[in-house]
């Protein structure tokens, strides 16, 4: 299955994806609609210097994306990146997810960035068994810091150097 960089061809199936996991999941905290605006900045926000866009592509479709960019805006983290990797409802556990992974972290390694950090809804066992697979590390749980659907929910850090 392709990966490559997004393009702008590429958003409506990345925001059809990013609209079913804000309708469906606890993955991302928003009750926000999205819109192909949205998807258009995001696009052009990963398009800088030590940033990334990705896709998976079947048959013409997205089937997944991904990104990387900063972790925090101030200096002192120019050298970490926070990932996103979201996946077409019908197409998980067919190793999409890991091989956008796998392909961020080549990227942000030859970005000579030095930490990945992933941000995780506690409760999602499969994406913490995918980082931990990938030899990212648990780095702790902020406790209720999120809510969606009514509901408090924790954040789980997992790091990986890239070194």
């Amino acid at each position: 299955m392709p990966i490559r960089t997004a393009t702008e061809a590429d958003l409506p199936g990345v925001l059809e994806i990013h609209a079913d996991a804000v309708a469906h999941s606890k993955a991302i905290w928003t009750d926000v609609t999205p819109t192909l605006d949205g998807r258009r900045e995001w696009l052009a926000s990963h398009q800088e210097a030590r940033r990334s866009a990705i896709v998976a592509v079947e048959g013409g479709e997205v089937v997944g994306y991904g990104s990387y960019g900063p972790f925090h805006s101030k200096d002192g983290y120019r050298h970490t990146c926070e990932n996103s990797v979201y996946v077409r409802p019908g197409q998980q556990g067919k190793g999409l997810g890991r091989a956008l992974m796998t392909e961020l972290i080549d990227r942000a390694a030859r970005d000579d960035l030095h930490v990945m950090v992933a941000l995780i809804e506690a409760g999602n066992e499969a994406s913490m068994r995918l980082h931990a697979s990938l030899g990212f590390v648990d780095a702790g749980v902020l406790r209720e810091v999120g809510t969606k659907f009514g509901e408090w929910l924790d954040l789980r850090y997992m790091t990986r150097l890239l070194v």
